[in-house]
């Protein structure tokens, strides 16, 4: 959006932020808590970034769309409007994003149990930063725009009666439009009228619900399957990478040696004097009575 006005930079960034506190808050509470902090936990951010920004994107379209309600022109009645219609959508995938993984908690892998405990932690905080931190910057955003104050420098912007003598740089840094148009509330967003006029009328033709609810049981009886045939275990061999020099090690071991079946380790728990002649005697002696 070409305007110095509406084009809601800050507002983009501060849904980042609002992700990066939830991150943090996270990390210093499970650090507080004596939580391990494992490699995989790395990862987290970029879940959370993903989930901060698409609940981002529920809040400001739903804020807009209460832009068009007659009847709802005051920041409080809109800021209402908005959680009525986002804040459920946002509970709703929030609370299945913990709930599962805090169920990964159960697991019997301690890096896996924490990162489970850092990701969900890190949802609950994004899902408290959305609904409040988000929501405020919201209304300062919306109050900035009906001050016609510039993104950067929050100083009033007014305009000027050479307007259209200008060129559209100027307009567009320094006036508040590119198209000269005050600022008014948006028009519908053709996606919206789209899924509104066609995706949603072709959805509720019968034919369609039928075809959808056969694809969907087919889903469903692949799926039942697919659980059926699953096996419990880790194959060591992928977690490397193709081009690792351990899978031809992997390879070569299923190929000559998978018939005697899983190695056998002997571990000495007490210090040896591995320099003494004798004790090297002894532990080859005890090795060849394991074999």
């Amino acid at each position: 959006r070409l305007s110095c006005i509406r084009n809601n930079i800050w507002l983009a960034c501060c849904g980042v932020i609002s992700a990066g506190l939830a991150v943090l808050s996270s990390f210093g509470l499970m650090l507080f808590c004596g939580v391990p902090f494992v490699v995989t936990v790395a990862n987290a951010p970029f879940l959370i970034l993903g989930v901060g920004v698409d609940d981002m994107f529920i809040m400001i379209a739903s804020w807009e769309q209460s832009s068009r309600k007659k009847e709802k022109s005051d920041v409080k009645s809109r800021l209402a409007e908005t959680y009525a219609e986002a804040a459920l959508s946002v509970t709703i995938t929030t609370l299945t994003d913990v709930l599962a993984f805090f169920i990964g908690t159960w697991t019997a892998f301690p890096s896996v149990r924490s990162f489970c405990l850092y990701t969900g932690t890190a949802f609950v905080f994004c899902y408290l930063y959305t609904i409040t931190f988000f929501g405020a910057i919201i209304v300062l955003n919306h109050k900035n725009e009906q001050e016609n104050r510039h993104w950067l420098t929050c100083m009033p912007v007014g305009v000027d009666e050479d307007q259209a003598e200008k060129s559209c740089l100027y307009n567009a840094c320094c006036i508040g439009s590119c198209s000269r148009q005050s600022s008014q509330p948006e028009s519908e967003h053709p996606l919206s009228i789209f899924f509104k006029k066609y995706y949603g009328p072709f959805f509720t033709n019968k034919w369609i619900k039928l075809l959808v609810v056969l694809l969907y049981g087919a889903y469903l009886g692949g799926s039942i399957y697919g659980c059926t045939q699953m096996k419990e275990g880790i194959n060591l061999r992928n977690l490397a990478s193709d081009d690792s020099y351990v899978i031809p090690y992997y390879d070569d071991n299923d190929k000559y040696f998978s018939a005697y079946g899983p190695r056998v380790m002997v571990v000495i728990t007490e210090s040896v004097d591995y320099w003494n002649e004798t004790v090297h005697l002894g532990i080859e002696n005890c090795t060849q009575n394991l074999e």
